[in-house]
């Protein structure tokens, strides 16, 4: 991924595809922590980074007259873009100088910032990597509860870790627009639980058929243009629910 072809949704609602094309274009920043003695697992920071996504959005920061809620109107009239940076050592400790909220998983950290206008990056983000940004799970994950937000991953697809961790994000906020104000609440106060998982070839099938929300790369970057990456599988989005 690079800053001027990030990865992109589109809002359900709102102005169609070609406003929003025209409008100012936004890009919603994440810095995945990676030093290089203890990198986080792959798992861990797909997990953190959606976390970080529904973070942003429940922070009242970001909602009515907050000071980053006109910047957050700016990206949603757009599309909604994300860029997945990663820093250690001082970059980090720079990144985490700037207005932001950072996440914490099992080992991983991401923060996440307020929208920034595409080619207008504060010169602290715009210096961090993008590209090559590869983890892995040092055993396999365990199996995902039942109960609760599972983010499905295409896997049929092969992603770099950056380019995971946008579309996790893009699963989680997909997920956060289709909830009704209660079950919104609900996973807030919990504290936004969710797995990120991959599922057989069958399942896949099987989930790409459900109604559940869907995420269709742009195809900026690294996959082929509205390849299904993500299904976002809410308890409540269910259609037993």
């Amino acid at each position: 991924m690079t800053s001027t072809d990030p990865d992109s949704v589109t809002a359900p609602t709102g102005p169609g595809a070609a406003d929003r094309d025209a409008a100012p274009q936004f890009v919603l920043p994440l810095v995945v922590r990676i030093e290089r003695d203890a990198p986080p697992a792959r798992t861990d920071a797909l997990e953190t980074a959606a976390r970080a996504v529904l973070v942003f959005l429940a922070d009242p920061r970001a909602s009515g007259e907050g000071e980053w809620a006109a910047a957050r109107r700016g990206w949603e009239d757009g599309r909604i873009r994300k860029v997945v940076r990663r820093a250690r050592g001082a970059e980090w400790r720079r990144a985490a100088a700037l207005p932001g909220i950072t996440v914490e998983g099992a080992a991983a950290q991401v923060r996440v910032f307020p929208p920034v206008p595409l080619d207008g990056w504060p010169k602290d983000l715009a210096r961090l990597q993008v590209s090559g940004t590869h983890l892995d799970d040092p055993a396999p994950p365990a199996p995902a509860d039942p109960a609760a937000p599972v983010l499905w991953c295409n896997p049929e697809l092969e992603m770099s870790a950056g380019k995971a961790m946008a579309q996790a994000g893009h699963g989680a906020q997909l997920a956060w627009w289709a909830l009704s104000p209660a079950a919104r609440t609900a996973w807030r106060d919990a504290g936004f639980p969710l797995a990120v998982r991959t599922p057989d070839p069958a399942h896949w099938a099987r989930l790409t058929t459900s109604p559940l929300p869907l995420v269709r790369d742009a195809g900026y970057t690294e996959i082929a243009p509205n390849s299904c990456t993500i299904v976002a599988d809410h308890p409540s989005l269910r259609p037993e629910a």
